[in-house]
């Protein structure tokens, strides 16, 4: 009972007093993106969570839908913010019946091709391994291709296509690569 309520405490925030220490000691010693941290997101984000996904998409999610997300049992909403408790991304996962799944994943472009979308997917990974789940999936934009990269650069492969399932700005679609992560 004690073991589950401190693992809950510990759940909402993700802290590492030894990084915190360095910055402080040795500042260079450490980039912004090793300082970030991450902690459960909550209904209080929000705002600063629409910002974000408005700036990361032609087509964000709406209001409903996070507040759907955080009431689901099985799924995990994060965000992740800089040492002065500024939130530069949030990522939504779904975990059931042994796989997560990656439902939305957006950046700050302020912050973007620095390594904080690897830091939040080695975390995503890390979460689902201790949920016991033996697979991670996502689906990214073929025009994509620094997210493609980064997540083949950490062992996802391309498992199928999911035809005209992005909205484009011409009145198009543009199809969703399946992509999958195997926890071993």
């Amino acid at each position: 009972m004690i073991k589950k309520l401190f693992n809950q405490i510990k759940g909402l925030v993700t802290y590492d007093a030894d990084r915190e220490f360095y910055a402080k000691v040795f500042p260079d010693s450490l980039n912004q993106v090793d300082l970030m941290r991450f902690r459960k997101m909550s209904k209080a984000d929000l705002p600063r969570v629409l910002e974000i996904e408005s700036q990361g998409y032609n087509y964000p999610w709406k209001e409903p839908i996070f507040h759907d997300c955080l009431n689901a049992a099985h799924y995990d909403c994060w965000v992740c913010e800089d040492t002065e408790d500024k939130m530069l991304a949030f990522c939504i996962v779904s975990t059931a019946v042994g796989e997560s799944t990656v439902l939305n994943l957006c950046i700050d472009p302020v912050i973007r091709k620095q390594g904080l979308g690897r830091k939040f997917m080695l975390h995503v990974i890390e979460n689902a391994r201790a949920k016991k789940a033996e697979s991670v999936f996502l689906e990214v934009r073929p025009s994509n291709v620094g997210a493609i990269a980064l997540y083949e650069s950490m062992g996802f492969n391309e498992i199928g296509v999911r035809p005209g399932y992005y909205k484009t700005e011409n009145g198009e679609r543009e199809d969703a690569l399946m992509m999958a992560f195997t926890i071993v």
